[in-house]
């Protein structure tokens, strides 16, 4: 009861704290909305209804074959091939007799264009009785139409978003796939002016390769923010163990882990990273051990500091005295009363390990395309300088969420600080 009222008093204290407490509940918005990017930005469908069956492409996989095509591969649900297809529409609506029938006389005789008009009657004549003649009218000049399928009764829900964070697309309205502005512009080659990429539903442009910003920018804050959490949380079990273990023993064990820490934390993280990355694959796993190695070294010296002065108070001695053992007399007693530092420094840490993740993406030695990342983003917005619809948005995003965990992390500090409570 005594956690639990001391708890809600410094949890008071920091609702209090309007600065912090609004940005606390606008970063939770912002990861309740990017953690199911698959269903804001994707180029499946949420869900699609087709002659009473209904399909989920969002979470599984489905072949052409399932939608009454030829194909057993995953159709591409934003072409035209595909919208043929429920349409009833044929891919080849026609096709040109005397087209054929001209290549058929060529392939025959290609050394002899003198005997090629006595070459095309022959042939006429020799399949004259396997062409039905009601199906070709006078009017056509020879093109046959092909039978039209039965349209699909269909529905679909659409993400609000038609693209995910790696398709780029065939074709477009405007005629500009890469590097489209939201807004107009102009040709300066042509003194064309060109449509907005809002008719393509681009709503914040495409990137150099004719990705959709936003989508990257939705999938990229995701992976920012859980990789960020992430490093904070593996960073704070280890730091406890190591520097709980270091600050209750003391002694040789104390000196003996001080000096292997201080070592340790010489080495500079990025020489590793390039080191590891001439030989191994880079990826968000390589880069979470990497950043691991280093990421525990802050809150252990905090949580070592704690022990040295909990491990001398009367009730720890107490519980020595009785028989408790060391882990559950560390666990039970000392951590519960040293977690204050470790609650302050946890907004400091995901802070660090976003920025970590992001300035490694942007040297390109962060997580290889076409995975999405701010800080790429942020390198293509230094290359084109003209897009500014890839900068802007990229940097108010990352410096957006940087601040209010800055504001949210001063306002835990202000609420479990002893001596403002007192």
């Amino acid at each position: 009861m005594k956690i639990t009222n001391d708890f809600n008093l410094k949890w008071n204290k920091f609702k209090h704290d309007k600065r912090a407490f609004i940005s606390f509940i606008l970063l939770l918005i912002l990861f309740i909305i990017t953690t199911p990017a698959e269903f804001i930005c994707n180029t499946r469908p949420i869900i699609l209804v087709v002659e009473g069956k209904t399909f989920i492409p969002v979470l599984f996989s489905y072949s052409e074959k399932d939608f009454g095509g030829t194909l057993l591969s995953e159709p591409d649900y934003l072409s035209k091939k595909f919208r043929n297809l429920l349409d009833g529409i044929p891919e080849d609506n026609y096709f040109d007799s005397n087209d054929n029938n001209k290549s058929s006389s060529f392939d025959i005789n290609l050394d002899d264009f003198e005997e090629q008009e006595p070459v095309f009657l022959i042939e006429i004549d020799d399949f004259e009785d396997g062409v039905n003649e009601n199906h070709i009218s006078p009017n056509t000049n020879g093109v046959i139409l092909k039978p039209s399928k039965k349209p699909l009764d269909y529905w679909v829900l659409w993400p609000p978003v038609r693209y995910d964070y790696k398709y780029i697309p065939t074709q477009s309205t405007t005629g500009n796939v890469v590097l489209a502005a939201p807004y107009k512009t102009i040709d300066t080659a042509t003194s064309r002016v060109i449509a907005s990429s809002w008719i393509d539903g681009h709503y914040l442009g495409t990137d150099d390769r004719g990705r959709d910003v936003l989508a990257r920018l939705v999938y990229g804050l995701r992976i920012s923010m859980i990789f960020g959490i992430s490093i904070a949380i593996t960073g704070t079990i280890i730091g406890c163990l190591l520097g709980g273990t270091q600050g209750y023993f003391g002694g040789w064990i104390d000196l003996i882990g001080q000096r292997l820490t201080e070592i340790w934390g010489s080495i500079p993280r990025l020489y590793i990273l390039i080191i590891l990355s001439s030989f191994l694959v880079p990826s968000a796993l390589l880069l979470f051990l990497i950043l691991n190695l280093t990421a525990w070294m802050g809150i252990a010296a905090f949580i070592r500091a704690e022990f040295l002065k909990i491990r001398n108070f009367e009730y720890v001695k107490s519980a020595k005295a009785m028989g408790v053992s060391n882990f559950r007399i560390m666990r039970k007693h000392i951590l519960p009363n040293a977690l204050t530092p470790v609650i302050t420094f946890f907004p400091f840490e995901v802070t660090a390990g976003i920025l970590a993740l992001v300035s490694l993406d942007f040297l390109n030695l962060g997580v290889p395309s076409p995975a999405p990342s701010m800080g790429e983003l942020l390198a293509q917005g230094k290359t084109n300088l003209q897009a500014i619809w890839i900068l802007l948005p990229t940097f108010v995003t990352l410096t957006a969420t940087l601040t209010m965990l800055t504001f949210v992390g001063e306002g835990i500090r202000n609420a479990f600080d002893p001596k403002r409570n007192n």
